[in-house]
């Protein structure tokens, strides 16, 4: 029971102390997000109250961006007070020693990651679409729409003041496959109909094979028809790389689409990966942290600590980043882009927890 009881007080000021550095992380992002939107919101008139709105909204994204490095950062925080209060030796009379203290540290990181996963990270996504939908409404890319459904790829441009409306069954390589265009006038009267077995869309001018153009009940017929649009193959791809405004269900849902479409899913698929590696990710991290703070002497400096932990998220943010764009770009698997960073953690963990009892 006494054990139990110290299991408990270690559980209870390891999570006091991560909600307490996540509020000093979300108060700085919330800060420094506001201004941004300010900024953004300089030339137009709404009022204070919407980039404040917009901000709150986008907070929760950010924040799940960087538990891992507040669960490190928790963590050094942690045994800071440990190392404070001398309670390392009180744990040791009881049984608990450092690997067993880790192993109660990391066990938690990984029970509240899961939930952070589950119900932290969906809710996040929901106020994440809500604040990309709000702010598209003063983007100037308003105009331009993009979805991918059960029925293909549908887009919607205003250009020299014509409305397309723009469906295909498909992408293969730099073309839209079976593609039907309707243009319509500013005040949405039909203009003409296009209808083409692939169209071109390497470019903003696209052009549609062997087409089929409707007006006012004519039809003719042109080898080669140019169409001015504001998309190509790269405004395309960049309109679906926001995932982290979808649930974990929606993903999935797009996925399908993306199948159904013959759209690439390699990013839905590293998305998805992240996701899956998020609650190791978060324990390697706690681990870790845990690791370096008791073998490096207890009377460091709280400054000393905070720069270390600084230093330690730039260079696993930079691996991993180097990684992760290896693997979007295709040069490496996508499981290997997402996975090794952890391995290679995980491996500087193995080591460095050898001989931690001896600490």
């Amino acid at each position: 029971m006494i054990i139990k009881t110290y299991v408990k007080y270690i559980i209870k000021e390891y999570i006091e102390t991560l909600l307490k550095i996540s509020f000093i992380f979300y108060a700085l992002i919330f800060t420094l997000n506001i201004f941004e939107e300010l900024s953004f919101f300089k030339n137009i008139e709404t009022g204070f109250l919407y980039p404040l709105l917009l901000t709150f909204l986008n907070a929760p994204s950010i924040l799940y961006d960087i538990f891992p490095f507040i669960f490190l950062v928790s963590t050094q925080f942690f045994f800071i007070q440990i190392f404070d209060k001398n309670e390392l030796s009180i744990y040791k009379n009881f049984g608990l020693d450092n690997f067993k203290i880790l192993k109660i540290l990391t066990s938690t990181a990984l029970i509240l990651a899961l939930f952070i996963i589950f119900v932290f990270y969906n809710f996040s996504a929901k106020f994440k679409y809500l604040y990309l939908d709000l702010k598209n409404d003063y983007t100037l890319d308003n105009k331009y729409l993009a979805v991918i459904t059960e029925n293909g790829l549908w887009l919607k441009d205003e250009i020299d003041d014509s409305i397309l409306i723009v469906n295909a069954s498909s992408i293969d390589d730099y073309y839209l496959k079976d593609v039907s265009i309707t243009e319509l006038s500013k005040d949405f009267q039909l203009v003409k109909n296009i209808e083409a077995e692939k169209v071109d869309i390497q470019n903003t001018t696209w052009k549609a094979m062997n087409a089929k153009i409707h007006i006012n009940n004519v039809t003719s017929k042109e080898k080669e028809f140019l169409i001015k649009t504001h998309f190509n193959l790269e405004k395309i791809n960049t309109l679906f790389s926001n995932l982290s405004s979808l649930t974990m269900w929606e993903l999935e849902k797009l996925k399908k689409d993306y199948d159904s479409l013959g759209y690439s899913t390699l990013e839905v698929d590293a998305h998805k990966h992240k996701i899956i590696a998020y609650p190791i990710y978060l324990m390697i991290m706690t681990l870790l942290s845990g690791i370096i703070m008791l073998n490096i002497k207890a009377n460091k400096s709280r400054i000393f600590h905070l720069i270390l932990g600084i230093s330690l998220s730039v260079i696993i943010y930079y691996v991993q980043y180097f990684f992760n764009f290896l693997g979007e770009n295709d040069k490496i698997p996508i499981m290997t882009s997402i996975w090794f960073p952890l391995l290679i953690l995980l491996i500087f963990c193995t080591v460095g927890s050898i001989r931690v009892n001896e600490k």
